[in-house]
């Protein structure tokens, strides 16, 4: 465990396991459609990954980074597009990936934002939902697993672009962000 985790919450092998789930349930939902997978980047681009190469329906590929955070762990309740979509999404099937729902701003936004370019369908795919700390009316379709209110790391999640990489999620220690 690195020495900035508190604990672990998830193991790799549990995140494989339930990714895979998860995966297979959409992949039922999809099948005879051609659905256009959006990644969130950066910290959804473990999970949209591991999540894609469970999908057998024939899907297109796309991301988009947006934020409401920058460097903080409090949501900035501004919602920044950084990279647009290259595909449109009129009148397509899209699934939205994302790595942690917490107060909904940011996907809440984003799913009107979409609907609105005239998508067919909007699903929202989670890793982790953290439905403690919810704001807007938002829940995901789909969702790994459910938290309480800690600042997680690993798998994708960082903070200031540190802990991407961790295999396992973890919760970080309160010292390292409150420096």
């Amino acid at each position: 465990m690195h020495k900035d985790c508190e604990k672990i919450l998830f193991t790799e092998k549990q995140l494989k396991k339930r990714v895979r789930e998860v995966a297979e349930s959409v992949d039922a939902t999809v099948q005879g459609k051609r659905p256009l997978v959006v990644g969130i980047l950066k910290g959804s681009i473990i999970f949209y990954a591991d999540f894609i190469r469970h999908l057998t329906a024939p899907v297109e590929l796309d991301f988009m980074v947006v934020s409401s955070y920058g460097s903080g762990t409090v949501s900035s309740g501004k919602l920044k597009i950084k990279k647009d979509l290259d595909r449109d999404v009129n009148g397509r099937d899209v699934i939205i990936v994302e790595d942690i729902i917490d107060s909904g701003f940011t996907l809440a936004n984003l799913k009107q934002l979409i609907s609105e370019r005239g998508a067919s369908s909007v699903t929202i795919v989670t890793l982790l939902n953290k439905a403690c700390r919810r704001e807007y009316d938002i829940r995901p379709d789909y969702n790994c697993f459910d938290i309480g209110d800690e600042f997680v790391i690993g798998y994708g999640l960082d903070y200031d672009e540190r802990y991407r990489s961790l295999p396992y999620i973890g919760i970080l220690k309160k010292s390292v962000y409150s420096e």
